[in-house]
């Protein structure tokens, strides 16, 4: 999530950062031999690699055509010289920073003079690439209602199939101070058009419009095709080309952005300039923009189970507490009962505690669960009956006071949960026989809580369910965010995931359990399910089937099926459900009703998975 647009009230700390490392020099002496007697254009301001050579020295009446302009966010416009240069890998546009609105019109003859400098969207430590730019500009009109500069089209020809460089081990694996090669890979012949007014024609919507006035398309309609026309993300190697962030010049309240969905097209021509942003990198900012042509998706439906499969599901229902509206639990409530047919088992992730994100001490949800319950049965599902274990407050991370939790609802008309001295939030839950069966020592429980790799984050909640006489344990988990990962678009090539590192404990922690009930009986049903916060083919997925323990069920798919999540136009796996061996025979159904629309009760999709213990 995040709480503002790009380079809006925080513009001024990420400059001041920005100074601090040097990246837009701002000092006198930075400013020594700014100028030779040959006038600057926009193509030596922009030089072969991603960091201006004249980064932090002053330049003076640098012509251009304005291209566009922007009055909102970060307030400035984007000038290009019509004059190119025969490098391609020479950027002939390049942005203005003028921090207020700006008096210029797409169309005038500026002469620009001011401070060259590096901008970074999201500071330093986001990894983000660097935005080339003229700050504190003296802006001179030379003459106005030229002809722009002619758009250069983006489109699956000029686009190369190789994403990016790797980078420069001597530079800690940046690809700054390589030399671009835009014919090459892809974010090369992005960066070679920064600032440029540049065009794409009929696209087809890969991330639904967002809350940002957003929205995600391919100029590539083959590449890794998703089923129901979104573009797979199937592994680190495929980070599909051909996605390019969409936006607008024009404010929202003067022109509404349209709504998308994945799979409508984008038609006719859109242009305008390309820019870098801190939420998806590189961005065809519209000065004219196409238009949306609905298609045909719809949210899935999953089928029934039979008499004799157990239904056991995930859903990350995205902080939901008492303060939300009735709507999103009456919507919530009517997506259990009619597009996941009304499971057996329902793992919940982000259940709050009863005041939401009032931060005062409260950790029951009762009241949560019984609105979301009460929500269920009025749409026609099964009184389910709940089972948790309270967290600690503010131990669990999340949005602060809302103390985020896991929750099984079950359906007693069709199973029964085998209580076992429930557990609290700090005492472990362990395997033990009984009646020579591996069982629980608590019921609800947690998994291993003291273990660090749960600090400040969801600790997993192990059950035990009896099914036609058959004993099912499951375990619900929320790993750790992708918060402090670097996007795609990183500097660093490959960029940096940190957050892997406690997801990978977690996973080893949940592995180590499963393998004690295994030990105890070989053939005992286990599913591990919930947020994972990783890919199928991550080291995460590796480390919870380690030994064969655990099979990653959403592999069952075929690849064009196998997401749960749309990220900057990718579409991802995030939720799962692992099963043990004795779980032979299942069907597997990632149920799509979220991730593909902007009109979203959560932003996951929820998973199922049917069976016969």
């Amino acid at each position: 999530m995040r709480s503002s647009h790009p380079r809006s009230a925080a513009v001024a700390a990420l400059v001041a950062t920005a100074l601090a490392t040097g990246l837009l020099a701002g000092s006198a002496d930075a400013a020594e031999g700014a100028v030779s007697a040959d006038p600057i254009r926009i193509h030596d301001i922009q030089g072969t690699t991603r960091i201006s050579p004249l980064n932090g020295k002053q330049v003076t009446d640098v012509e251009g055509i304005v291209t566009g302009v922007r009055t909102y966010g970060s307030r400035g416009f984007w000038i290009q010289d019509p004059d190119a240069d025969d490098n391609d890998a020479t950027s002939e546009g390049v942005f203005v920073f003028t921090n207020s609105v700006p008096t210029v019109t797409a169309g005038d003859a500026v002469k620009v003079s001011g401070t060259v400098g590096e901008y970074i969207p999201g500071g330093v430590s986001s990894g983000n690439q660097s935005v080339t730019q003229i700050s504190k500009p003296v802006v001179t009109v030379v003459s106005s209602g030229n002809a722009l500069p002619e758009a250069t089209a983006i489109n699956e020809y000029s686009v190369p199939a190789e994403y990016a460089p790797a980078g420069d081990p001597a530079a800690g694996g940046s690809i700054n101070g390589l030399t671009l090669e835009p014919s090459r890979y892809a974010l090369d012949h992005f960066e070679a058009l920064e600032g440029m007014n540049v065009k794409i024609g009929t696209s087809r919507v890969v991330g639904a419009t967002d809350p940002y006035s957003e929205l995600w398309v391919t100029v590539k309609g083959w590449e890794n095709t998703a089923k129901r026309g979104g573009t797979i993300y199937g592994s680190y190697e495929s980070q599909n080309t051909g996605r390019l962030q969409i936006q607008q010049l024009a404010p929202i309240a003067q022109q509404p952005f349209p709504v998308a969905n994945v799979g409508d097209r984008l038609t006719g021509t859109t242009e305008g300039p390309l820019d870098f942003n801190q939420f998806g990198g590189y961005t065809l900012v519209a000065r004219t923009l196409g238009t949306v042509k609905a298609g045909t998706l719809a949210p899935e439906k999953t089928k029934p189970q039979a008499e004799q499969e157990l239904a056991v599901a995930t859903y990350n229902v995205e902080n939901l507490d008492p303060t939300d509206p009735q709507e999103k639990f009456d919507a919530l409530a009517k997506a259990v009962v009619e597009n996941l047919a009304s499971p057996d088992v329902l793992a919940l992730e982000e259940i709050q505690d009863d005041n939401g994100a009032k931060n005062d001490g409260t950790v029951s949800a009762e009241q949560t669960l019984a609105k979301f319950t009460a929500a269920i049965s009025a749409a026609g599902g099964p009184a389910y009956q709940w089972r948790t274990v309270n967290p600690e407050d503010k131990k669990d991370g999340g949005e602060p006071g809302g103390n985020i939790r896991q929750v099984f609802l079950y359906n007693p008309a069709r199973v029964s949960f085998t209580e076992r001295a429930p557990g609290d939030a700090v005492t472990a839950t362990g395997v033990t026989k009984v009646n020579g069966k591996a069982a629980l020592t608590h019921s609800p429980g947690r998994v291993d809580p003291a273990n660090p790799a749960w600090a400040d984050s969801r600790k997993p909640l192990a059950g035990e369910f009896v099914f036609r006489g058959k004993t099912v344990f499951v375990i619900a988990n929320h790993f750790g965010s992708k918060g402090g990962d670097e996007g795609l678009t990183s500097h660093h090539q490959p960029p940096v995931r940190s957050s892997e590192a406690k997801r990978l404990l977690q996973a080893q922690a949940v592995n180590g359990f499963v393998k004690q009930l295994l030990a105890e009986d070989k053939n005992a049903n286990v599913l591990v399910l919930g947020d994972i916060n990783d890919f199928e083919f991550s080291a995460t997925t590796d480390a919870l089937a380690d030994g064969g323990a655990l099979y990653p069920a959403i592999k069952s798919l075929p690849k064009a099926e196998r997401y749960s999540y749309v990220y900057q136009g990718n579409a991802q796996v995030l939720d799962q459900i692992l099963t043990s061996p004795a779980i032979k025979k299942f069907t597997y159904d990632s149920v799509h009703i979220n991730a593909e629309f902007s009109a979203q009760n959560s932003d996951h999709d929820p998973q199922v998975l049917r069976f016969r213990p």
